[in-house]
């Protein structure tokens, strides 16, 4: 246990390394900060777990095509190793565009009302993300954080219309100038119980910056007031990339017409 735990120590984020699988290469290339511990417990599980399955059945039955079968466990690593991945990514720097703030594809794009933050009528763009998708949240504009709202709720899966109301949820309220204010929602799905938002209110972010993430198959949303006259460039349907694929601008936030850019504050690990 001792030897586990000094394992796990050494592969933590400060060393800067992702342990035996990613010698030599920076962990926040590859594994993102708001999952390193998870992921290296997860990964070292399954890939034990199969180093065992090969070796018993090797030697209690005497055939090596059964150690074969210790490759599904170190297929589950792969695919958590895989799930927790947080490639960089860069979106045109015009203002007036909105980043998506998910990896996955847009489901919906309607008007809705949202009392939480926006206090009216928004126009939604929602995202469904996979299990296969990155699952990094991202910013969609720059801005400061005024708000972080957690909604108690179900788990129910986030390809049905009724989750977008009965499940669990997390809304990010972001101040971009005195005039223009969005919101960012994370909600979670049959397979993703775990939100996690690694901002608080007033904090200052920049558009793409990574705020958090939702482990396992989820939504994400954007939601803008009607009337910022927000105009979507995507359709349903879209695959998008968060902090990438443009979702739509507005056109209140044209250059000259910003109030601000918030400089970069230090991602939470």
């Amino acid at each position: 246990m001792s030897a586990m735990v000094m394992l796990v120590s050494w592969l933590m984020p400060q060393r800067g390394v992702f342990g035996l699988c990613f010698v030599g290469v920076r962990s926040s290339m590859l594994v993102s900060a708001y999952g390193r511990t998870s992921c290296v417990l997860q990964v070292l599980t399954f890939f034990a777990l199969g180093c065992a399955v090969a070796g018993g059945l090797w030697w209690g039955l005497g055939d090596p095509r059964f150690a074969l079968l210790g490759l599904i466990p170190v297929a589950f690593g792969l695919f958590v190793l895989s799930f927790y991945r947080d490639p960089e990514r860069t979106g045109p720097s015009n203002p007036e565009l909105c980043l998506s703030p998910a990896d996955g594809v847009v489901t919906d794009i309607c008007e809705v009302d949202e009392p939480s933050y926006l206090g009216g009528k928004a126009t939604r763009v929602g995202i469904f993300l996979s299990p296969l998708n990155v699952h990094v949240n991202r910013v969609s504009l720059a801005g400061t954080v005024e708000k972080v709202v957690h909604k108690e709720g179900l788990c129910l899966a986030a390809t049905t219309p009724k989750c977008i109301d009965a499940n669990e949820s997390m809304l990010l309220g972001l101040r971009v100038n005195d005039s223009v204010r969005i919101a960012l929602r994370q909600v979670t799905g049959a397979l993703a119980r775990s939100i996690v938002v690694g901002v608080e209110a007033g904090v200052s972010l920049e558009r793409g910056q990574r705020y958090g993430m939702i482990k396992l198959g989820s939504r994400t949303e954007l939601l803008v007031p009607v009337d910022l006259e927000f105009a979507p460039a995507v359709e349903i349907g879209d695959a998008v990339r968060g902090g990438e694929t443009v979702l739509g601008r507005i056109p209140r936030l044209a250059p000259g017409e910003r109030a601000h850019e918030p400089a970069r504050q230090e991602e939470a690990a």
